[in-house]
C-alpha cells in the first residue's frame, strides 16, 4: 500500500529564534594568566650556539661536496667547448639580428 503524500503522519515542529533558549550558558572570563617571559641566555650561551651552528653547517656543506661525481678532465673540457660554442653562436645571432633591425630602422626613418 503506497502512502498518501498528503499524510499527515510526521510531525514537524519549527522553532523560532524567540523561544529557543540558550544551551549553554556564558561563563565570566577568567583574569589571564601572567605569562612568564622566557630567560634570554647568556651572551656566552649565544656564542657558543652560533659557533656551533656555523660549524655545523660547514659539516653539512663538507658531506654535500663529498657527495658529489665530479667530472673527469676531458668531460670538462668537453663541457667548455660547448660554452663556448653555444656562446658564439649566440653573440653571431644577435649581430646579424642587430644589423637587420639596423637596416629596417634606416629605411623607415629615411
Amino acid at each position: 500500500m503506497a502512502k498518501n503524500p498528503k499524510d499527515n503522519s510526521t510531525k514537524v515542529t519549527r522553532i523560532k529564534a524567540t523561544d529557543a533558549k540558550p544551551a549553554v550558558t556564558v561563563a565570566k572570563a577568567a583574569k589571564p594568566a601572567t605569562v612568564k617571559q622566557p630567560k634570554q641566555p647568556d651572551k656566552q650561551v649565544w656564542i657558543i650556539r652560533a659557533i656551533k651552528a656555523i660549524g655545523a653547517y660547514f659539516k653539512g656543506a663538507w658531506v654535500e661536496l663529498r657527495a658529489v661525481r665530479w667530472p673527469n678532465r676531458r668531460a670538462t673540457w668537453g663541457l667548455t667547448g660547448a660554452v663556448l660554442a653555444f656562446t658564439a653562436f649566440f653573440v653571431v645571432v644577435i649581430l646579424l639580428l642587430d644589423a637587420l633591425f639596423k637596416e629596417l630602422f634606416s629605411l623607415i626613418l629615411k
